[in-house]
């Protein structure tokens, strides 16, 4: 009988399975009633992910898309206005819940290729005191940024952007949905990238492998306001530990490794940029995202995205000519390597 091909999934660093020292920490988690604060497994790793990115307290949510409506909820009244990227994903892709649930009004700016906001834009963008507008409440930074390409922001511009909002009395939010393929990308410690938000959200499920989960981090009064709209969005849980459980083994033993995956997709985008029909430029890829164009005129991406799927290799196509590719721990230099033999076979 042959054996069945190893699908080499590409689509997303969400499709990651739990590792078997998650599944042990699951089975062996210490639970309790989270809602009574009572649970010494999320206490733990709400403790851990504060420690780490240099905030005073943390609240476990079940995703990204939660944890940035709940720190837009607690940071924004009905009626202030966000500024924020055009691409960024809490724009494009969370339902725009801020405004449906919160009454908060985004005012998006163009994202530069690199994923910033250009700091011009934003001071211009800025609601002077007037009874006929918005108050300008927050700014919204993403690092890394999904769109452009897991682009990394630098400590400097979050800083010159910091500069800003004490200037005008803002809060800064950091979807930090990828943070520590950032700082792992910098070579810095991921407080570095912190210290300058009020506010990070950041994803256990990507590239750190757990099954299930988010941290919001921020100061205490900024949590304690957190926690209460996290219960009226729904996201009050009971026996978490056993999710949070495989949070904490994100923390402690997937972070250092992300290397791999930066490694893994450069490797990816060198060989593209080596594919008649592709085009991309290897420097742009700094992290786990690995976005490129179809230059031919006779396929479409789609059609593109079928034929590898067809072949074992799974990734998509995102809009325009563009298709996405994205490693994780799940993915070998082997498997890049069978993926761009794959990317000939077809294009040749």
């Amino acid at each position: 009988m042959n054996e069945p091909v190893k699908v080499i999934d590409l689509r997303s660093d969400t499709v990651t399975q739990p590792t078997p020292a998650m599944r042990e920490a699951m089975y062996r988690a210490e639970v309790g009633d989270d809602v009574f604060g009572e649970d010494p497994s999320v206490n733990r790793l709400e403790a851990l992910a504060a420690e780490m990115l240099g905030k005073e307290a943390g609240l476990f949510v079940a995703s990204g898309t939660m944890g940035n409506l709940v720190s837009f909820l607690t940071h924004c009244r009905r009626g202030d206005e966000v500024i924020i990227g055009d691409q960024a994903h809490s724009f494009t892709m969370e339902v725009g819940g801020a405004s449906a649930l919160g009454g908060a009004q985004f005012r998006p700016l163009p994202n530069q290729p690199d994923g910033t906001l250009d700091l011009l834009d934003i001071q211009a963008a800025l609601r002077p005191a007037n009874i006929h507008y918005p108050p300008t409440r927050l700014i919204c930074l993403e690092n890394t940024h999904n769109r452009t390409g897991g682009r990394v922001l630098s400590r400097e511009y979050v800083a010159a952007v910091r500069q800003i909002a004490d200037r005008h009395g803002l809060a800064i939010h950091l979807d930090g949905a990828r943070i520590f393929n950032a700082a792992v990308a910098l070579g810095l410690d991921v407080k570095e990238l912190t210290l300058n938000a009020d506010s990070v959200q950041f994803c256990l499920s990507k590239g750190l492998a757990a099954p299930v989960g988010s941290l919001i981090v921020g100061s205490r009064e900024f949590i304690q306001q957190a926690r209460k709209n996290r219960k009226m969005v729904g996201g009050g849980m009971r026996q978490a530990g056993v999710i949070a459980a495989a949070g904490i083994v994100a923390l402690t033993q997937m972070v250092d490794r992300l290397a791999e995956d930066h490694a893994n997709a450069k490797l990816l985008a060198q060989g593209l940029a080596d594919t008649p029909g592709i085009e991309i430029d290897p420097e742009n890829v700094q992290t786990n995202i690995v976005i490129f164009s179809l230059a031919r005129g006779d396929m479409t991406p789609q059609e593109l995205e079928n034929q590898l799927k067809e072949r074992g290799v799974w990734l998509f196509a995102i809009g325009g000519r563009r298709l996405r590719a994205v490693t994780h721990y799940e993915i070998l230099r082997e498997d890049i390597l069978t993926a761009l033999a794959v990317f000939c076979e077809i294009l040749n």
